[in-house]
């Protein structure tokens, strides 16, 4: 059953290393992910699913605990591991958003619990996803999420999108379901118009929703962070 869930961006600029002198510029994203990483340890989960966007319809991808991924396809020389090293041997690299949620749980000293990754395809259906995220509640007694994906990209003149006037109010659903836990609301975004406006956090969205109304489990949610810096909507959410 899910007892926990966070719900954080995944930018690579969210790592101080690749982001450099810009690094000030996320540090209330990253304080507000530490925060929330923070409710997952809290809830003395037996295992933490990090869940994050892939390219494409295909997933769930599975990424076994000891999985590496890099940054230095953005010219940095920094080297992150999916939980602790027990020894597990993996051929499979760690897809970008799933290497930011490796950083963020190595930045709060995440060791104890077993850790797996999986992938899901940013045209993976909602009702895909809210099955994926089922099974993963079923995984374990106690399980809790990781949950890796940006809002729009499209919300000014200079974001990856260029400028899209639906892509405020879509951020803006997409921030309120998550601050309150609204399981409905995240199954009800609209594949389709995420893939316009750019929001990778669709899929895992709806994968978190799909756990959460397993096992009559009954969490509160709470929005720590919404910002659209660079044009891009961030989120950081708590559920407990």
């Amino acid at each position: 059953m899910l007892v926990a869930a966070a719900a954080c961006p995944c930018p690579p600029l969210l790592v101080p290393e690749v982001a450099a002198g810009a690094a000030p510029e996320l540090d209330a994203a990253r304080a507000a992910c530490t925060d929330a990483v923070g409710v997952l340890a809290a809830a003395r989960p037996d295992l933490l699913v990090v869940v994050g966007p892939v390219t494409g319809d295909g997933g769930p991808e599975h990424y076994p605990e000891g999985s590496t991924g890099s940054f230095r396809g953005f010219g940095v020389e920094l080297e992150v591991r999916l939980g602790a090293d027990r020894g597990t041997v993996t051929g499979r690299t760690l897809p970008g958003a799933l290497a930011v949620g490796a950083w963020l749980l190595e930045r709060t000293g995440w060791t104890d619990v077993p850790v797996e990754g999986i992938g899901v395809g940013e045209s993976l259906t909602a009702e895909r996803c809210a099955g994926q995220g089922r099974d993963v509640a079923g995984r374990a007694e106690r399980v809790a999420l990781l949950v890796m994906g940006d809002g729009s990209a499209c919300r000014t003149l200079k974001a990856p999108g260029y400028l899209d006037e639906r892509a405020a109010p879509f951020d803006a659903e997409a921030a309120r379901a998550l601050g309150a836990a609204d399981t409905a609301a995240l199954r009800a975004l609209d594949s389709g118009l995420a893939r316009e406006l750019k929001a990778s956090g669709r899929a895992p969205w709806q994968v978190l929703a799909g756990a959460a109304e397993t096992g009559g489990a009954a969490l509160r949610g709470t929005l720590l962070y919404e910002e659209a810096p660079y044009g891009v909507g961030y989120m950081v959410a708590a559920w407990s």
